[in-house]
């Protein structure tokens, strides 16, 4: 076990995602500040009413967009490993916590399965007319990578990073982006022809 400085936030993090964070509070400002200063991680931890979760990411800065003089900061992180939560502790201002890495199983997905999920990623960005940038093959999860650019909310997202096993997310995945790809082919067909005549015909 090791100890990790926490943020607790109302987003997910997937191994490999990155996204922007706007730091204003001063003991995130000093948590953040130490892991530029000392190029450390810190944890990112799914915070909501129903509390923080177990399970959290490993977060790594990868460029400071802006400083501001009152030690404001606009940062990009990216998700690496995943970690649980053993038991809060306590000396700074920050939240702190003794935390176990989280390794997955030896249980991949099958070349099929894989494909079946690729195939529903891929009608869902098709049904949505969106440029999203390519999947890499090469990275250790693919599920992690489609759950990054496909909006589920936080809750599915936490449910994947849960989960210990490549085949897991798989599974879970694919009938999700199945059932997202027929959602949104119909939310765009009821607004193409709302567009051109004005009504929306029964399906």
């Amino acid at each position: 076990m090791n100890e990790l400085g926490l943020f607790p936030l109302n987003i997910v993090l997937l191994p490999g995602e990155q996204a922007p964070l706007h730091i204003f509070e001063p003991r995130y400002q000093e948590l953040i500040g130490e892991c530029l200063d000392e190029n450390v991680e810190f944890g990112l931890v799914l915070a909501d009413e129903d509390g923080m979760r177990e399970v959290g990411t490993r977060a790594g800065v990868i460029e400071v967009l802006e400083s501001f003089p009152d030690g404001r900061l606009n940062i990009v992180i990216e998700g690496r490993d995943p970690f649980r939560l053993v038991e809060l502790t306590e000396g700074r201002s920050y939240i702190t916590a003794e935390i176990d890495e989280l390794e997955d199983e030896a249980d991949e997905p099958s070349a099929e399965e894989v494909e079946e999920c690729l195939d529903a990623y891929r009608r869902v960005v098709d049904a949505a007319g969106a440029d999203l940038e390519d999947l890499d093959p090469r990275a250790d999860s693919i599920a992690y990578q489609i759950a990054a650019r496909v909006d589920f909310g936080t809750d599915v997202k936490q449910g994947l990073l849960e989960l210990r096993s490549e085949r897991q997310r798989v599974l879970r995945l694919a009938p999700m982006l199945a059932k997202a790809a027929e959602a949104v082919a119909r939310d765009r067909e009821i607004r193409e022809r709302a567009s051109t005549n004005g009504r929306v015909e029964p399906l």
